[in-house]
């Protein structure tokens, strides 16, 4: 009898990723905008040496050359803005794993991977955050401030297996493109055709981000294990790697 292939379910990791992505809130900070005392990063001593311009997250009266009205704009340039915060989370969470790849399937090529990985997310910031400032609105560049209204979060300090590394930027991959996905339909319904550019081209790219991702954590490897260096039949060389096989 033919045996069905496995559901990519049955692998424990897409399972957790699952639950969480089931359970993601997937709201942006609308109501994040202007100065907040209570807002890391928005209080210093030495702001009162400077002219403020524009308070963070809020958008010019008069456009900068876009013909869009302000409220759009405004609209468009907060939910770009979380998507910033977004990206340099998932930044410094790559940055961190990219340091600590270790074991035979990760030391070069996952730090490899990784490194690309890093490469077009600091593209994508620069490509966001060029959008938010056209939109004439401020864009977030506080890292603590980053970290508070960004929809993923860092995970918790400390090392562990690669697969919970990958499993955790894979879990960011999916946010980011969820929430990309939905500003573009609301972006559309608006006519801000130039976000809608921005974003089609930034989403494509962190797909094949996830795909990489999502590729490394399937069940297929080619790594055997140890048994045949412990086993004592002197075989290596001989013996495939599925012990049940026999010509």
């Amino acid at each position: 009898m033919r045996q069905q292939p496995q559901h990519p379910s049955n692998n424990m990791d897409f399972s957790l990723l699952d639950q969480k992505i089931d359970h993601f809130q997937d709201e942006f900070k609308m109501n994040m905008s202007g100065f907040d005392p209570n807002m890391p990063g928005h209080t210093s001593e030495h702001a009162q040496s400077m002219v403020l311009r524009q308070e963070p997250r809020t958008a010019r009266i008069h456009g900068a050359g876009i013909s869009l009205p302000e409220n759009i704009r405004l609209e468009m340039g907060l939910q770009l803005d979380d998507h910033l915060c977004a990206l340099n989370v998932a930044l410094h969470q790559y940055t961190k794993h990219h340091w600590l790849t270790e074991g035979a399937e990760s030391f070069l090529s996952l730090h490899q991977l990784l490194e690309e990985h890093i490469e077009k997310t600091v593209e994508h910031i620069d490509q966001i955050g060029e959008r938010i400032a056209r939109l004439g609105v401020v864009p977030t560049a506080h890292p603590v401030t980053q970290h508070e209204i960004s929809y993923i979060k860092h995970e918790v300090e400390g090392r562990y297996t690669m697969r919970d590394f990958i499993r955790n930027d894979l879990e960011h991959e999916l946010k980011i493109q969820h929430m990309m996905r939905k500003q573009i339909r609301r972006a559309h319904e608006l006519g801000d055709f130039g976000t809608v550019e921005v974003l089609e081209e930034v989403l494509v790219d962190r797909e094949d981000l996830g795909y990489h991702l999502w590729s490394v954590l399937e069940d297929d490897t080619l790594v055997r294990g140890m048994n045949h260096l412990l086993d004592g039949r002197q075989d290596i060389a001989q013996r495939p790697q599925d012990d049940t096989f026999r010509q």
